[in-house]
């Protein structure tokens, strides 16, 4: 592993670098025009009286080569959660294990806060991710499917 390497919790100061890769993602998920966030978004709702999301950035040379952006939530069944929304790593820098320790992070973070279940979700053409996902004994959840509503349809219904 680099030795200049960080992983580390993300700090205000790293989000424009953090909004960077996101959109970065969104192009390797074929979405390039999906990302509407805004900087000012990320900084209130991250940052906030009540922030709605952490996450780890590693780092190299004062650079944020990758992310891994997580929040908690609640089962009605199981109690606290965390929901790990993505793990982001810059193209060039894929495939020397840097998803696996920012991964690892959050799930040692998963674990510190006593939660009962740790999920996220991965596109099914994504076989990289799978693959490593498979590694880690993953369970792949065939019985449930994702619903959601865009602030689009929110708007025309309500």
């Amino acid at each position: 592993m680099d030795t200049n390497l960080i992983i580390r919790k993300g700090r205000e100061i790293d989000l424009p670098q953090t909004l960077a890769l996101i959109k970065e993602l969104a192009n390797y998920e074929k979405a390039p025009n999906e990302v509407s966030v805004s900087l000012e978004e990320m900084k209130k709702h991250g940052f906030g009286d009540q922030p709605l999301f952490h996450f780890y950035v590693a780092e190299k040379k004062q650079k944020i080569i990758g992310i891994a952006l997580y929040y908690f939530k609640y089962s009605t069944w199981k109690g606290k959660c965390l929901f790990l929304e993505d793990i982001i790593v810059t193209e060039s820098e894929r495939g020397k294990g840097i998803g696996k320790l920012l991964f690892d992070e959050v799930g040692k973070t998963a674990k510190k806060q006593n939660v009962r279940r740790m999920e996220w979700q991965v596109l099914e053409w994504n076989e990289p991710a799978i693959h490593f996902y498979r590694k880690v004994r993953a369970l792949f959840d065939k019985e449930w499917i994702n619903c959601k509503l865009t602030d689009k349809e929110l708007n025309d219904l309500y």
